[in-house]
């Protein structure tokens, strides 16, 4: 389902004074939507797995003129509560709300069949693609709670809505992140001023896009930043209203 109306566009300060988490900001569609939050006025919070991937993002942002983003070094195959809950802390003593959290990050790990699949792997790929889903938007509750409105979307992946053979444990991780938007979409509908949604990007010009179909030309399909406004609609006050929904960015 697409959602995004055709005739939207953010205004060059549509995310004035909101700040906008972004996981996997480095690159790809984190990338560019945090870029993107950031060319609409957002104060963006780049996280990442270490501070030397996320400078460059943070240098082209400055040099943009806009607002000085915060940098999250954060490795998501942490499995300890403590570390989630100690960010939120952080954030919660520097009077941080968050308008919008956008969970990107995910690894694709062993592109095999399940019976061939290491352990190790799938361990890899939930803990990072829906295990931190969970510590991380648990501990951020009550900064989103604490926004005027906020909007939680979950980037989500073709695979994770019709199981393919030998998408292995990142086909199993999308299926829990729809089902992880749904549940807590459910949960907050009537209570709360946090939508949940999620977004399939399709096909997309990335590097894990690559790493999964080498034999593609890469050009074939669209940049993520040919695809940003789908998450800006999501992330903005535009969408309010819209909960629970799995959307498709294309087809």
């Amino acid at each position: 389902m697409k959602i995004t109306p055709e005739n939207w566009v953010p205004s060059p300060d549509e995310f004035a004074g909101k700040t906008i988490m972004v996981t996997g900001a480095a690159g790809g569609i984190g990338r560019a939507v945090a870029l993107a939050c950031a060319a609409h006025g957002a104060e963006v919070l780049l996280l990442g797995r270490d501070e030397a991937s996320l400078e460059p993002i943070y240098d082209e942002i400055i040099k943009a003129q806009g607002a000085t983003p915060g940098l999250i070094p954060l490795d998501l195959q942490s499995h300890d509560a403590a570390v989630y809950d100690t960010l939120a802390e952080e954030l919660g003593a520097a009077d941080v709300t968050l308008a919008g959290l956008l969970h990107n990050a995910s690894v694709l790990g062993e592109r095999r069949a399940l019976a061939q699949t290491s352990p190790q792997s799938w361990h890899e790929v939930l803990q990072v693609n829906i295990t931190s889903v969970f510590l991380l938007t648990r501990a951020l509750m009550p900064l989103l709670e604490a926004a005027p409105a906020a909007s939680v979307v979950l980037t989500s992946s073709g695979v994770g809505r019709r199981g393919k053979a030998y998408w292995g444990a990142y086909a199993v991780s999308k299926f829990a992140t729809e089902g992880y938007m749904q549940v807590l979409a459910d949960e907050l509908g009537n209570t709360s001023n946090i939508r949940v949604n999620s977004l399939n990007p399709g096909a997309v010009n990335t590097r894990m896009r690559r790493a999964a179909y080498p034999g593609e030309p890469p050009d074939t399909n669209p940049p993520a930043e040919a695809l940003t406004r789908h998450w800006l609609y999501l992330l903005s006050d535009a969408s309010q209203g819209v909960n629970g929904q799995a959307l498709s960015a294309q087809g």
